[in-house]
């Protein structure tokens, strides 16, 4: 029976986790749908990027909810159907994964850091204050979201390891991390580049055709005289 209880839990927290209140904030606010601009990720980062902070808080506060209310709910009266620690993991996981691949929204979710924290602060208060307060000071001092979840991501299972010790709790935040870092391969490459942008950066509009740079600019005919230029160009 336990393994039943356990089951429809974890089932329940995915739908619960797919619901991509990016989607349903914006939708309900009359905003742009958030996959149609900025990064494209249905998250609270790039709603902001609409100018409505918000809808950007209220973004952040449901995603987060979701991931902290089933865990929660669990961990408080799951010991009376004879859920332990293992289904408190696997709930946070499902839930977690509902925000990633939701199957109301065609499987395209967000990147989870919302939904993280929420699991996280559910499993275990302590560890999710200093994973959040790990968020916060990375992205007070570099201003890049990405780069502060990524941080944070990756800290959070040593915490729990070092702190809490090992467990099914444990291997869950690991998994979160994990998924997390791999969501934000875009990003790694952008903050490489020096191209991410900032919090609260406004969207840029679909990229405008530059103009074209000055050897291009010129007629075909010319274009053997014009490449010798930019060779000696080259070598000064």
């Amino acid at each position: 029976m336990e393994t039943a209880y356990s089951a429809v839990a974890t089932l329940v927290a995915y739908l619960i986790g797919s619901l991509s209140f990016a989607v349903i904030v914006s939708r309900a606010m009359g905003l742009s749908d958030p996959r149609s601009y900025g990064s494209h990720n249905p998250g609270a980062t790039n709603v902001l990027r609409s100018g409505s902070k918000k809808a950007a808080i209220l973004t952040l506060l449901l995603d987060a909810l979701k991931g902290f209310v089933p865990v929660f709910i669990v961990d408080q009266f799951g010991g009376r159907f004879g859920l332990g620690e293992g289904t408190v993991a696997l709930v946070g996981i499902a839930a977690f994964l509902g925000h990633l691949w939701p199957v109301f929204f065609k499987f395209e979710g967000g990147k989870g850091v919302a939904t993280a924290a929420g699991v996280l602060l559910g499993m275990n208060p302590w560890l999710g204050i200093a994973t959040l307060a790990t968020w916060a000071i990375i992205a007070f001092f570099f201003r890049y979201a990405s780069l502060a979840s990524i941080v944070a991501a990756v800290f959070a299972p040593f915490y729990q390891m070092l702190i809490w010790g090992g467990g099914p709790i444990a291997g869950a935040v690991a998994l979160m991390g994990l998924l997390l870092v791999w969501r934000h391969a875009p990003n790694i490459q952008k903050l490489l580049k020096g191209t991410e942008s900032k919090i609260g950066q406004k969207a840029a509009l679909p990229p405008v055709p530059a103009a074209p740079p000055p050897k291009h600019a010129h007629k075909h005919g010319h274009s053997h005289h014009h490449s010798n230029h930019s060779h000696h160009g080259a070598k000064r």
